[in-house]
This record gives C-alpha cells, sequence and structure tokens, in this order.
C-alpha cells in the first residue's frame, strides 16, 4: 500500500506519559494501522526535518465500552514512540500543555 507521509502520522498524542517521554526525546504519535517502521521513520523524518534514531510501534486493542444498555467497544489504533538524538526536537510538541 502507498501512504504518503501525511496519511501514516494521523496525530501526536499529548497524555502525561508521553510529556515524561518528550524529556528523553521520545514522541509519541497514532499512525495508520498497516504502516510499518520503515514507513513511520521516514514519514516522521519528511514531515518534522529530524533525525530518527529508533521506531517502537504497538497495536492499542479496542476496549469495551457501554452506553446505558447499549455493549460496544473503542476503536483499536496502532501507537510509535519516535526517539530523536540529541538536541533535535519536534517543535510541534513544545508548546502543547495537558
Amino acid at each position: 500500500m502507498n501512504l504518503i507521509a501525511h496519511d501514516i502520522i494521523i496525530r501526536p498524542i499529548v497524555t502525561e506519559k508521553s510529556s515524561a517521554l518528550m524529556e528523553q526525546n521520545k514522541y509519541t504519535f497514532e499512525v495508520h494501522k498497516s504502516a510499518n517502521k520503515i514507513q513511520i521513520r521516514q514519514a516522521v523524518e519528511q514531515v518534522f526535518k529530524v533525525k530518527v534514531l529508533s521506531v517502537n510501534t504497538m497495536n492499542v486493542s479496542a476496549k469495551p465500552k457501554r452506553m446505558g444498555a447499549f455493549l460496544g467497544k473503542t476503536r483499536s489504533w496502532k501507537k510509535a514512540v519516535v526517539t530523536l538524538p540529541e538536541g533535535q526536537r519536534i517543535e510541534f510538541f513544545e508548546g502543547a500543555s495537558i
């Protein structure tokens, strides 16, 4: 499947845990479910103009939810934690607050 960089990176994840990881130059994104580590690395390097040291991915499974009498599930998605070398930053995250 041919995906362009903006199709691969869906959105940044900004939580307390991901904010703590930013101090270690690790940034968290929601990515396309079929994207592999190489595609994610290339997309981050192209969009944010940084060098990527490593990419860790994980599939977040759907969790059951209830709305009154109705049962359902949240959607499943893929998360990527991207590590950058010392001295490089993704400015998109710098203004983010929890």
